[in-house]
């Protein structure tokens, strides 16, 4: 089953919102510290409403700490990013890969990126044809897109 790596999230009902998302799939959740809220902050439990015991929740004390809990159980290391290029729905997941998705204001910083094994985007037409003015998708959405995408590929959905 695909894991979801949160790195540095900021806003707390994202991440209770990715919480749902993955007590729904059974889907583990990684979250990079540090973190722009305390973990019990009642808008992020608002957010996971009473799913929080079916979370399968792994804290790790910075990049470091995960990039060694990741060599330890193996898997390829996929970082989703506007700056990519290849769509999320051209690769083939893997059950043992790990979605990468970084901090709501900035993103995965450059230095990330280049460790990952893929680098994958989510296309929006509607950043063309506004001229850009359409950034990027909720964080919650993200997750939701492309760990549905792998579900789906790996008949798990």
């Amino acid at each position: 089953m695909p894991r979801v790596v949160l790195y540095q999230p900021e806003i707390p009902p994202n991440t209770g919102n990715v919480a749902r998302t993955c007590a729904a799939t059974c889907t583990e959740l990684h979250l990079i510290e540090p973190l722009g809220f305390e973990i019990s902050d009642r808008t992020l439990k608002r957010a996971g409403l009473d799913y929080w015991p079916w979370v399968e929740l792994s804290r790790h004390r910075d990049w470091q700490a995960f990039l060694e809990h990741r060599e330890s159980r193996g898997g390829r290391l996929l970082a989703l990013s506007r700056h990519a290029s290849d769509p999320y729905h051209h690769l083939r997941y893997q059950p043992d890969d790990w979605l990468l998705f970084g901090r709501e204001t900035t993103g995965l910083p450059p230095e990330l990126l280049t460790q990952a094994d893929h680098r994958l985007t989510i296309p929006m037409p509607g950043a063309i044809d506004r001229g850009g003015g359409v950034r990027s998708l909720n964080l919650s959405t993200s997750v939701g897109v492309v760990l549905f995408e792998a579900l789906r590929q790996l008949d798990m959905g």
